[in-house]
C-alpha cells in the first residue's frame, strides 16, 4: 500500500514542479522588463510555492487514506471468499503439515480420513513442481475418488519461506472440485452405448445333412434355446436373421459380464447331442468399434471373418480396434463341399485373364509348401497365357535341393525373381497372389502390397488380426492341411485345362507331405484326394523324399537340441538352439518335429537365434493348442503347428516369456 501511494504522490509532485518552473520563468521575464516588479514577484512566487506544498501534503494524505480503505476492502473480500468458498479448500505444506482449511472442507470430509489421500497427493504434486520450468505458473491438477465421489484437485503453490532445510518445500492451496455428477453422466453415456454381436452356427449346411429330418427341428430348437437363454442375461435384443445366423444388440454396461463369462455358450452348443454324433459349434463376433450401429455391425462382420478364418468354434471381442479371442481350442472341421473351391477357381481365372502379368509371393524363409503352391499358381497363370514370376529372395539352404532340380529345366531359369526386381516391374495392373500366409508383416516383400490394386490371398493358417485387408479375393480354409492342397483343388476345378509338369506336381505333393508330416497330422478326405490327383501326374516319390533329407551336420545339430530339451508342465518340451545362423528356423522346425516323436511329450517348442530376433517353432499332437500360445507372442499357425518371431528379447528372456504364456494357457483352460 505504501509503495502504491508513494508512486501516486511522486507523479503529482513531478507535475507541480513543472508548473512552478514555468511560473518562475514567467516572473523572471516580467522582472527583466520591469524591475519594479522584482519584490512583488518574489513574494508572489513564495506564496505559490507554499500553497503548492500545502496542497501536495493534503493530497498525499487523502490518497493514502483512499488506498488504505481500498486495500482493506480487497483483503476482507479475499478472506471472506476463502472462508466461505463453495469448494473444499485446504492450505498445506508438501511436508504434510496442514496450515488452514475452510469450513466446507471440514464438512465434506467429516466422516472420512482424507489425510491418507493427501499424503500421496502432496508427494505427487511436489514431484511435478520440482520438474516444472521456472516461469510455469500453471496449476497442477489431480483426480481422486473418495467415498464414492470423484474430485478434481486444483493446486496453486508458493515456495515456503520458513523452510531452513536444503530440500525444497512448498505451501500449496488445494481446491477440491466435485465432478461426481459429470463422471457419472459420462459413465452412463458410455454404458448405454450399444454393442453389436453376430453369432453363426459353423458349417450349418454340412452338419444338418448328417442329421435325420425328424431330428432337425429338435436340434434347431435346442440351439435357439441356448442362444436365447445366454442373451437374456444381458437384456439385449436378439434377431435370428437366417437359419444359421443371429444378430444381437446389448448395452456396453454388460460387456464386462460377458468377458467374465468367457462365452460359456460355446461349450453349451457343443454339448448338444445328436444321434449321428454330429459336432455343432458356434462362432461369435462382438464389436463396439464405430460411431453408429451400422459402423459397429460392419466391424462385427470383419471380426466374424477373422473368426471363420481361424476355424470357428470361438468368440472375439473387437474393442478399440483390438481383438480379444476366447475359445478356439478344438480341431478345425473339414468342409465336405467343394463349392467354394470351384467358385474361387473361376474368380481367380478371371482375375488372371484381366491382368497384364502375375507375381506370386509367399512368406519370409519360404518352405516347400510355400514354393510348391507358388509353382501350382505359376502353372495356372501360364495355362491362361500370362507371364508369371515367383518372388524369392531367400538364400538359405531350406530349398536348395528343390531349386537344383528346378533349374535343370530351362523354362524355370527366369521365373524366380528378387523382391527388388519385382518392385521395379510391378504396377497397378499386376496381379499379386500371396500364398501360404495372410499376414502383412510376414510376406516376402510387404512394400509390394501398396503398389497394386489386385491382390489374392491363398492360405490355410488361422487368421490373425494383422491380415491383408485390401485383398480382392481370399481363399483361406483352415481345415486344409497346406496351401499346396488348396492350390491343387483350384487347379482341379479351373475351367481351363491345366497340365502340371512333373516337378510342379512333385512340389505340390511335397508341400502336402511336409505340412502333414507324411500324412500324419491334419489330414482329411480332401487331403488324400488332392494327393491322389497329384500322384496321377507321375511324380517321383523318391526324389520328393530327397528334398527332405538332412545332411549329417544338420542331423547332429537336431540331436543336440533334443538332448538339451527341458520339460515344462510335465508334458511340454522346450529347447534352445543358440547358434546364430540363417537356417536356424529350419533346424528349429525339424527339432520340434523330432521332439514330438518322444512318448509323453504332447507339445514341443524350439527357440532359435536369428541375430536380431528369436524364432520359435511349436508342434503338438493336438492336445495342446500351440497356435493360441504363440499367438500371444505375435505368431500364429494351427493347433498342431505354429511359429513366431520375437524381437527385442534375448533367448533366455524369450524362453521365460514362453513359459509364462504356457502357464497362462493352462490357467485359462482350467478356469
Amino acid at each position: 500500500m505504501q509503495n502504491k501511494s508513494k508512486k501516486v504522490f511522486e507523479t503529482i509532485v513531478s507535475k507541480n514542479k513543472i508548473y512552478l518552473a514555468i511560473i518562475f520563468l514567467l516572473l523572471i521575464v516580467i522582472c527583466i522588463e520591469n524591475r519594479i516588479m522584482v519584490a512583488p514577484a518574489i513574494f508572489l512566487f513564495f506564496i505559490i510555492a507554499m500553497y503548492s506544498y500545502y496542497t501536495n501534503n493534503k493530497r498525499k494524505s487523502e490518497i493514502n487514506e483512499t488506498l488504505q480503505d481500498l486495500t482493506l476492502t480487497i483483503d476482507s473480500a479475499a478472506k471472506t471468499s476463502l472462508i466461505n468458498s463453495p469448494f473444499p479448500l485446504i492450505i498445506i505444506e508438501t511436508s504434510g503439515n496442514v496450515i488452514w482449511k475452510n469450513s466446507k472442507f471440514i464438512e465434506e470430509f467429516e466422516n472420512f480420513d482424507i489425510y491418507a489421500y493427501l499424503n500421496n497427493i502432496t508427494i505427487d504434486i511436489k514431484s511435478e513442481i520440482d520438474n516444472k520450468k521456472e516461469n510455469d505458473d500453471n496449476p497442477i491438477i489431480k483426480h481422486i475418488q473418495v467415498n464414492q465421489k470423484y474430485y478434481e484437485i486444483v493446486s496453486k503453490f508458493v515456495k515456503s519461506k520458513n523452510n531452513k532445510e536444503k530440500a525444497k518445500e512448498y505451501i500449496m492451496m488445494l481446491y477440491f472440485i466435485d465432478e461426481t455428477e459429470n463422471i457419472t453422466l459420462q459413465k452412463e453415456y458410455k454404458d448405454s452405448k450399444s454393442c453389436v454381436t453376430i453369432m453363426m452356427i459353423d458349417n450349418y449346411e454340412e452338419t444338418m445333412q448328417q442329421i435325420d429330418s425328424e431330428e432337425k427341428p429338435q436340434i434347431i430348437a435346442e440351439i435357439d434355446k441356448c442362444v436365447y437363454e445366454w442373451t437374456n442375461q444381458t437384456n439385449g435384443v436378439l434377431i435370428k436373421s437366417d437359419r444359421d445366423r443371429y444378430v444381437y444388440l446389448f448395452e456396453q454396461r454388460y460387456l464386462e459380464k460377458i468377458k467374465e463369462d468367457k462365452f460359456s455358450i460355446l461349450d453349451k452348443i457343443k454339448e448338444i447331442e445328436t444321434k449321428e454324433n454330429a459336432q455343432l459349434t458356434l462362432s461369435i463376433a462382438v464389436s463396439n468399434d464405430g460411431v453408429t450401429d451400422k459402423d459397429k455391425y460392419k466391424s462385427a462382420q470383419e471380426a466374424m471373418d477373422v473368426i471363420l478364418g481361424r476355424g470357428g468354434d470361438q468368440a472375439v471381442i473387437r474393442e478399440n480396434e483390438i481383438y480379444k479371442f476366447y475359445g478356439g481350442r478344438a480341431q478345425e472341421v473339414e468342409k465336405r463341399t467343394k463349392v467354394k473351391a470351384r467358385v474361387v477357381a473361376h474368380a481367380l481365372e478371371n482375375l488372371i485373364r484381366n491382368s497384364n502379368k502375375v507375381m506370386i509371393m509367399g512368406h519370409t524363409n519360404p518352405d516347400i509348401d510355400c514354393m510348391g503352391s507358388s509353382m501350382g499358381v505359376y502353372r495356372l497363370a501360364k495355362s491362361l497365357g500370362k507371364n508369371a514370376y515367383i518372388i524369392d529372395s531367400n538364400e538359405n539352404n531350406t530349398l536348395s535341393s528343390f531349386k537344383e532340380s528346378l533349374l535343370k529345366d530351362p523354362e524355370y531359369e527366369d521365373i524366380l525373381i528378387t523382391k527388388e526386381i519385382a518392385e521395379e516391374n510391378i504396377d497397378k495392373d499386376t496381379l499379386l497372389i500371396i500364398v501360404d500366409t495372410h499376414k502383412i508383416n510376414y510376406v516376402e516383400a510387404p512394400e509390394l502390397l501398396d503398389k497394386t490394386e489386385k491382390i489374392v490371398v491363398i492360405d490355410h493358417h488361422r487368421r490373425s488380426t494383422d491380415y491383408i485387408e485390401n485383398a480382392i479375393l481370399i481363399f483361406q480354409e483352415v481345415y486344409a492341411s497346406s496351401a499346396a492342397e488348396l492350390v491343387t483343388e483350384l487347379i482341379q476345378y479351373a475351367e481351363t485345362k491345366v497340365e502340371l509338369k512333373t516337378i510342379e506336381a512333385e512340389s505340390l505333393y511335397a508341400g502336402i507331405m511336409m505340412d502333414t508330416k507324411n500324412f500324419t497330422f491334419k489330414t482329411g478326405v480332401r487331403t488324400f484326394e488332392a494327393a491322389a490327383f497329384l500322384r496321377k501326374k507321375g511324380i517321383d516319390i523318391i526324389r520328393v523324399k530327397k528334398w527332405f533329407q538332412s545332411d549329417l551336420e544338420t542331423f547332429n545339430k537336431i540331436a543336440e537340441i533334443v538332448t538339451n530339451a527341458e520339460m515344462v508342465n510335465s508334458s511340454i518340451a522346450i529347447a534352445i538352439y543358440n547358434r546364430k545362423e540363417k537356417d536356424a528356423s529350419l533346424i528349429c522346425a525339424k527339432a520340434a518335429d523330432e521332439l514330438l516323436t518322444i512318448s509323453n511329450i504332447t507339445a514341443s517348442f524350439v527357440l532359435g537365434n536369428q541375430g536380431n530376433k528369436v524364432c520359435i517353432s511349436g508342434r503338438s499332437i493336438g492336445d495342446v493348442n500351440v497356435q493360441l500360445i504363440l499367438e500371444k507372442l505375435g505368431g500364429g499357425g494351427h493347433i498342431t503347428l505354429a511359429g513366431a518371431q520375437v524381437e527385442g528379447m534375448t533367448l533366455e528372456e524369450t524362453k521365460q516369456e514362453l513359459i509364462n504364456r504356457i502357464n497362462e494357457y493352462f490357467y485359462e483352460l482350467e478356469n
